[in-house]
């Protein structure tokens, strides 16, 4: 192997990663001109084109696919190296990239971030805010973040929180104008606050009793892409929404919106931190599980 080539092909993984020259060139801290060059270069060295370009997009071609397939194992041993040569000298450090969805991101993580941070201050951390269930080795992140019921069987998995609940609420005054749902089949009866995800699709409500699963494909004129909205729309009387309990427990505790359908609400897992099984543990990434993980 030419290993001169070994930059260049650092600089490909990267591009192929952040999905273009200016992403990687930003994440490396270099021009994109010179990213440019390395990628060329590389694809003259090698006799093949790696990458598809376009003046709005750039995609990974077959070859580069393949070749990706085995450099991102081989980078990620070189960064293991580099990990155990400075926690040699007591000192957890290097990069972390993690898949997070935004409810765990600031949910369980945002609280208590600064302090991981102060505590190991040789560790890069990236979060990927993302709402959509990643390949993480193809995304090139070390681990995600995603609720139990999500998971991949390949997959190792860790808890970061406790089961976690679902509310179904309105306000006091959308309660005091329409009966509350005893089943959920009388929601068709109500007005509903539904939720799309930023992979387009809706959420259809979930319910659990006595071993009777329901899923709902609820009726409603507000569609809304952000949690808060939901929070902020359904105190202000707009019909019945789906929450998590994490999502207002004060709101819910002063009473300014109300829990229905308690018992059609069970609890169901958590929030998992996953990654593969194949690959050997970084120390910033068995720092940050230690850090963060849940424990009854």
């Amino acid at each position: 192997m030419d290993r001169s080539h070994l930059p260049q092909l650092a600089i490909f993984a990267t591009v192929a990663a952040c999905g273009g020259f200016r992403g990687a060139a930003k994440e490396l801290g270099i021009a994109p001109s010179a990213v440019s060059h390395a990628i060329s270069s590389l694809e003259q060295a090698l006799g093949v084109r790696l990458l598809a370009r376009t003046t709005r997009s750039v995609a990974v071609t077959e070859e580069g696919a393949l070749l990706l397939k085995r450099l991102r194992p081989a980078l990620g041993e070189i960064d293991l190296a580099l990990d155990a040569v400075k926690e040699a000298n007591n000192r957890v450090a290097g990069n972390l990239r993690l898949s997070v969805p935004p409810f765990a991101a600031h949910w369980l993580l945002a609280p208590r971030i600064a302090t991981f941070s102060e505590t190991y201050p040789g560790v890069t951390l990236e979060l990927r805010v993302e709402e959509p269930f990643n390949d993480i080795v193809a995304a090139g992140v070390d681990a995600g973040m995603r609720l139990g019921e999500s998971l991949e069987p390949d997959m190792i998995a860790v808890p970061m929180s406790g089961p976690i609940r679902a509310n179904i609420v309105a306000s006091p005054d959308y309660l005091d104008n329409h009966p509350a749902p005893l089943h959920p089949r009388d929601l068709a009866q109500h007005r509903c606050i539904r939720r799309r995800f930023s992979s387009g699709q809706v959420y259809r409500w979930e319910f659990e009793k006595d071993g009777e699963e329901i899923v709902i494909d609820v009726n409603g004129s507000l569609i809304l892409g952000d949690d808060r909205l939901v929070v902020e729309a359904a105190q202000g009387g707009a019909g019945l929404a789906f929450l998590l309990q994490y999502m207002a427990p004060e709101v819910i505790a002063d009473g300014r919106l109300r829990c229905v359908l308690e018992d059609w609400c069970a609890p169901f897992p958590g929030v998992y931190l996953y990654y593969p099984s194949r690959r050997q543990m970084r120390p910033a990434l068995r720092a940050f599980i230690d850090f963060f993980r849940f424990s009854a």
